[in-house]
């Protein structure tokens, strides 16, 4: 990790040869010792200083197996990108739910990407201390250098490494279902935000859905909304809201996936990946689909939807 990522060790300098920068408001957040490393760790504003000279872009604590990778990173971008009306209208709920705490928050991206929301959360709440994390270094490095004065880690969801009761808020779009153990995923998220402090989770929607998109996703479930929000109260949350998002788009997607299901049980691996990605480019420009995105989501404004393509809560952690 060293001879990728550190800067001049000796010079003060940060890994683009800037001086070492001034603390930022961030500095003062608990960042937990990076494993193999030696030294308190804080954020300078652009870079991480790790004792008194080691210099990093982000952090990094643990890698294994996951059911996600950086082609699947790839795939998505260069297929949906930020500008995807369902993704639009994902970041858009999550960014509501986030400014109901006000004030200057610390707010952490769990399964960040590319960024993408924490750049319109920077938009929308500028006095906000944004973290970002994934689980895949390769995204987390990619993800910081487009993203200059936001601090990014590497962990597992499952041993998540920072402190409890330091966030007050968490967003983590599309994350769970690509995790084995996602009831410990969940609570560590209950665990480090503070009491008090919003969770917005976002998870594909309906079993019987499944198909080779979610094969293609390394997705493994879809959920039902009744038994995650159970799951979610028995950890200790209270559900504020509790709805579906593309509940107005439904028809056609349960169409769209009952064909899949059929023709996918003829297609070898490579053949899935393509036609999953045509099928989500096919869909990236769609302005009908922004169209009913936009009308759902004034509607959801006084109503919660019963079924949909994803399931959207957002949690309030108490005492």
């Amino acid at each position: 990790m060293r001879s990728e990522i550190n800067g001049d060790l000796n010079s003060g300098q940060s890994p683009r040869g800037d001086k070492l920068p001034a603390p930022s408001a961030a500095s003062g957040y608990p960042w937990p010792p990076v494993p193999r490393l030696h030294g308190a760790v804080s954020w300078r504003g652009d870079v991480f200083l790790v004792g008194s000279k080691l210099l990093l872009p982000y952090l990094a604590y643990s890698e294994t197996n996951s059911a996600w990778s950086d082609e699947l990173t790839g795939l998505h971008e260069e297929r949906a990108g930020s500008t995807h009306p369902i993704e639009v209208a994902s970041r858009q709920l999550a960014i509501d739910s986030m400014r109901l705490l006000g004030g200057a928050p610390v707010i952490l991206d769990v399964g960040c990407s590319s960024g993408f929301l924490l750049q319109e959360l920077r938009d929308h709440m500028p006095a906000a201390q944004l973290v970002g994390a994934d689980y895949l270094s390769g995204v987390v490095k990619k993800a910081s250098a487009r993203n200059p004065g936001i601090p990014f880690v590497q962990f597992d969801l499952r041993e998540c490494p920072l402190p409890g009761n330091s966030l007050d808020g968490i967003t983590a779009l599309n994350v769970l279902e690509h995790i084995d153990d996602d009831q410990k995923a969940l609570g560590h998220i209950h665990r480090i935000l503070r009491p008090g402090g919003i969770a917005h989770i976002e998870v594909p929607a309906g079993p019987s859905s499944f198909d080779m998109y979610d094969e293609v996703l390394l997705h493994h479930r879809r959920y039902r909304l009744p038994e995650l929000e159970k799951r979610v109260r028995d950890l200790g949350f209270r559900v504020e809201k509790a709805t579906h998002l593309g509940f107005l788009l439904y028809p056609l997607f349960k169409l769209a996936k009952l064909r899949n299901r059929y023709i996918g049980r003829h297609l070898d691996s490579d053949r899935k990946q393509a036609l999953v990605a045509q099928q989500i480019g096919r869909t990236a420009g769609s302005r009908w689909m922004r169209a009913a995105l936009a009308l759902e989501y004034k509607l959801g404004k006084r109503a919660s939807f019963p079924f949909g393509i994803r399931c959207i809560l957002r949690l309030r952690k108490q005492g």
